[in-house]
This record gives structure tokens, C-alpha cells and sequence, in this order.
């Protein structure tokens, strides 16, 4: 098992390291080269260029059935559910195929919301709360797939 994380606009890499550290897990963070950083942790980063959908790409391509993903896009975690791999939000919310399509169909319908005006969302803040349910949420995962 690897964990492999959609870099861009993650903030729990470093909680992230940190459990797979202790499970000896091997952490891979694909990024584009607009959000490259010289902060690097415990992991191997795959740096690729600025096009659109680049790093979904390069990750679905190195991804395998073993592996856990970590994004809050729906539609790599769609792709990654038809790899029979597991993925996870930044949220703790754990992808099945019992919920992806709702979650596709909702995101689809706000963005037209949006497109239309009829529609501004704000982006919460990000938490203690929120990192400590996703840590929770990514050990009881690791632990499931461990056992299977």
C-alpha cells in the first residue's frame, strides 16, 4: 500500500507523513509546478507542469490497487474507485461507489448554481476539528485496507 496524495491545494500532508510513517507507508505528493515549495517532508514528490487536469493525470497513472488516495476531487476519486484503490477526502469523507455518484451529480448541479449567480459558496476554514477527523478517518482506512 502507498498513499498518494493530490498535492495542490492539500493541508494535511504533514499529518498525512506523520501516520504513514508509523504504519511504514510509502507517500508519494503529485504537484504542479505552480504550487512547487521547498518545504518538503517525508515523501517522494512527483512535480509535474501546469496543465489542466496534469497532476489527476500522473496520479491515476502510477496508481495501482493497492494504493489510498488522498483529494477532494470528486472526479479523481471516481477514477480511482474504478482501480478498486480507496480514496479519501481532506475532509475524512471516504469515497465508495455507494456515494460517488450523488457526490458527482450535487457537485455538477452547484457549479451550475454558481455559473449562474444563483449560488456563492464560502469556504470554511479549515479546522482543528476537521484535521482531527480526517486523521481519524485516514488510520481507521489504512487499518480496513490492511486487513483485507
Amino acid at each position: 500500500m502507498r498513499i498518494l496524495i493530490d498535492g495542490d491545494s492539500c493541508p494535511v500532508k504533514e499529518e498525512i507523513c506523520k501516520i504513514a510513517k508509523t504504519y511504514k507507508i510509502e507517500v508519494l505528493i503529485f504537484s504542479s509546478t505552480a504550487h512547487y515549495t521547498d518545504n518538503r517532508l517525508e515523501a517522494k514528490y512527483i512535480t509535474v507542469d501546469s496543465n489542466y487536469q496534469a497532476v489527476d493525470l500522473e496520479l491515476v497513472q502510477q496508481l495501482t490497487k493497492q494504493d489510498l488516495v488522498v483529494t477532494n476531487d470528486y472526479g479523481l476519486a471516481a477514477l480511482v474507485l474504478g482501480f478498486d484503490a480507496a480514496a479519501i477526502s481532506i475532509y475524512g469523507k471516504v469515497f465508495t461507489e455507494k456515494n460517488i455518484d450523488y457526490l458527482l451529480s450535487r457537485n455538477h448541479f452547484m457549479g451550475r448554481l454558481r455559473r449562474q449567480k444563483k449560488y456563492i459558496s464560502k469556504a470554511s476554514k479549515y479546522t482543528k476539528e476537521k484535521r482531527e477527523r480526517f486523521k481519524e478517518s485516514l488510520i481507521k482506512l489504512i487499518e480496513n485496507k490492511s486487513n483485507i
